[in-house]
């Protein structure tokens, strides 16, 4: 008996017994399922945060602030305050104390650390259109983003001379923009007061519309634009004064490892800063989803699981009523192996077309529901397709199954290999 007549002898012994049959293919069709459905949930939110931490900022890109101090807070509450361990001009609880300019050289002065630049907060007071309402504005902290996921326009450009803003789309209808398109190249005014509290305006062009993200944290400026704003919420301040930064971003060199990351990070807290790239903002967000992910495929495991059961029944009760069949067949001299083959061959076959199955409805399903979700509740969240089929993903999914059904197999197909054929020719 050739490879292919095992085959096709294993597909056909298959429904023999189409009920048996058909009840294990379902339990292996819902693990295959479920878990095609939450691979598919992972892949989905993962390539979404992936884009938005990619429009945030570079990969060679640090946040650089100052090292917070230790606390002697305890599980019964927080830490006494200290009047001697306060210092003015902080940005409040839970922040570091402002960096100066001789903190800006320090950090440039650290190896690994290629260029490194403050950030300068700005608060604006409003924004308006056209003499229409005005309305508040929240400001991205940090420089211009370099890969802004837009609904329209372009990246902001580094001419200085030049004044843009990218707007989010929930500005669009206040200011009277019309629609995403036609708010391009508009002129907005932004009011700012100084020091002293007199109010300034500032004209603005729209360099795009930004879509609305689950890490949206306000319009982002250029260059040229935050140097105008900084320039006239500083007049009046006294010389006196130092410019204080909230924060720095420092690059560092593109072909890091995360080991080089790691070390750049200890020479940052050895001049007692902190360091964080985007990726370690985002990572707490992207382990939750991760940890959520990880128990749906665990419950999707041990459905498949409980469906390798489901086979090792099925064949041990078809080797039963084929006894007799597999003594003839020995007798006529098939060898062991390939009797063991052809069981083997049909849990494999019951496991494929349960794993088929699955994958193909929740491929169908999974796309249907995707699509109405992405019109509809997630409609704010634009490019976010919930539920994303990787063909890796499925191509893997479908062999998981096959090998565990294998696995599942073997012990029915064993049996079938070692029975003696003058005992199974006398079996009734």
């Amino acid at each position: 008996m050739k490879f292919q007549d095992i085959v096709a002898s294993a597909v056909t012994n298959s429904f023999r017994s189409r009920l048996r049959t058909t009840l294990t293919v379902i339990a292996i069709f819902i693990g295959a399922f479920t878990l095609s459905i939450t691979t598919a949930i992972g892949t989905g939110v993962s390539n979404y945060i992936d884009t938005q931490v990619s429009s945030l900022g570079s990969s060679d890109t640090m946040t650089v602030t100052r090292a917070l101090e230790e606390t002697t807070a305890t599980d019964s509450g927080p830490a006494p305050y200290d009047p001697d361990a306060a210092t003015g001009g902080g940005f409040g609880p839970g922040f570091g104390d402002p960096l100066t300019d001789n903190d800006i050289e320090t950090i440039a002065d650290i190896d690994g650390v290629m260029t490194v630049n403050p950030i300068v907060q700005v608060a604006p007071s409003f924004i308006a259109h056209d003499d229409g309402d005005r309305f508040q504005i929240t400001v991205a902290p940090g420089p211009a983003l370099p890969n802004p996921d837009l609904a329209s326009g372009s990246a902001l450009t580094s001419n200085d001379d030049a004044s843009e803003i990218l707007l989010p789309g929930s500005y669009l209808d206040a200011l009277d923009l019309g629609d995403a398109e036609a708010a391009v190249g508009q002129t907005v005014t932004i009011g700012i007061s100084d020091y002293l509290g007199e109010m300034h305006e500032v004209d603005a062009t729209v360099a795009g519309i930004l879509n609305e993200s689950l890490f949206a944290t306000g319009a982002s400026l250029n260059q040229g634009l935050t140097d105008k704003l900084v320039e006239v919420q500083a007049t009046g301040r006294p010389d006196s004064l130092p410019q204080r930064y909230f924060a720095a971003t420092a690059t560092f060199d593109t072909g890091a490892n995360a080991d080089d990351i790691t070390a750049l990070k200890d020479r940052l807290a050895d001049e007692d800063f902190s360091g964080q790239t985007v990726a370690d903002q985002i990572g707490a967000v992207q382990t939750v989803i991760n940890g959520i992910i990880g128990v749906l495929n665990a419950f999707a495991v041990i459905a498949l699981i409980a469906a390798g059961f489901g086979i090792v029944n099925t064949l041990l009760m078809s080797v039963q009523e084929r006894t007799r069949e597999i003594g003839l067949m020995k007798a006529m001299g098939m060898s062991s192996a390939k009797v063991f083959g052809l069981f083997s061959s049909e849990a494999v076959f019951i496991g494929f077309l349960g794993s088929a199955l699955g994958v193909g409805v929740a491929i169908g399903l999974g796309s249907l529901l995707s699509n109405f979700l992405a019109n509809t509740v997630l409609a704010d969240l634009q490019g976010l397709q919930v539920l994303q089929f990787a063909p890796s993903s499925v191509t893997t999914i479908v062999l998981v199954v096959m090998g565990i059904a294998f696995l599942a197999g073997t012990l029915p197909a064993r049996r079938a290999a070692k029975q003696n054929p003058i005992d199974a020719l006398r079996y009734e």
